[in-house]
């Protein structure tokens, strides 16, 4: 594993030609078919799903996706999902749910789209509609973080009975610049303070909030773009094959407990 700082893994996962969820799923489903629509207001293009096999094993694969051209980019908002997108999930994951489809999401976005618009369709309320379905969810749900995880826009995604980080990934409660504005009431101290948010997959692993690191190498991703997908490719094949083997009841409730234990921690004498 690299032993680089907090802020360097920053700039790895920010980096302009870092692969974004469509490299991930052309290389993991190249038979993707994807489904677009929340059946209420819109289609969300910071939100990519729709139905793919992986390692023989049809999953209904679920992204945020940044875009790779600055019109991509524009188009699917820099990956910040509007309400509709998170509608668009949960749509998805219920038809998943009902064909016994195991759910795979792919996570990276800086936050969820913040303008007036997504709140007045209700962004909170879609976020916090989505996080509750999923804990209900009876099909297996594998989540990874392939760049950025930020705030509730991740975290609505990253509710599953297994979560992986790519290496050089950070997930956290919002970006090092937020939460140096909002502590230290100056967003130019994020390189300095970034440390104190232990956001990295080495910090996120230590707590127990992850459940595997995909190795990148002394390279970040962008520059060694296929073997770390195959590793996923491959832990990913692993573990369905481990959840299969637990009934569903049971791992609904393993889930709940995985989530009810973060934040509790006892000192060792």
């Amino acid at each position: 594993m690299n032993t680089r700082d907090p802020w360097s893994v920053i700039q790895c996962a920010r980096h302009p030609r870092r692969p974004t969820a469509q490299t991930v799923i052309k290389h993991l489903a190249p038979d993707f078919i994807e489904l677009r629509g929340d059946r209420r207001f819109g289609d969300d293009r910071a939100i990519r799903g729709g139905i793919g096999s992986i390692n023989g094993v049809v999953m209904t694969i679920i992204s945020e996706e940044k875009g790779t051209t600055l019109e991509e980019k524009i188009e699917n908002c820099f990956g910040m999902p509007h309400p509709e997108g998170y509608r668009k999930i949960e749509r998805l994951v219920r038809q998943a749910d009902k064909f016994g489809r195991p759910v795979l999401f792919l996570i990276d976005t800086p936050g969820a789209y913040p303008g007036v618009e997504a709140e007045s369709r209700g962004q909170a309320e879609a976020i916090a509609s989505l996080i509750k379905y999923l804990f209900r969810v009876k099909v297996p749900i594998i989540a990874v973080v392939l760049s950025e995880g930020g705030s509730g826009g991740a975290l609505a995604m990253g509710i599953s009975d297994y979560l992986m980080m790519f290496e050089n990934a950070f997930y956290s409660i919002l970006s090092p610049e937020g939460y140096a504005a909002i502590l230290y009431k100056d967003a130019t101290l994020a390189k300095e303070k970034v440390a104190e948010m232990k956001l990295t997959a080495q910090d996120l692993f230590a707590y127990r909030i992850i459940d595997e690191i995909i190795p990148e190498g002394e390279l970040c991703w962008h520059e060694n773009i296929i073997p770390p997908i195959e590793c996923l490719k491959e832990s990913i094949g692993k573990q369905l094959g481990i959840l299969h083997q637990i009934k569903p009841e049971e791992r609904v409730n393993r889930r709940l407990k995985r989530y009810r234990a973060i934040g509790n921690y006892k000192e060792e004498s």
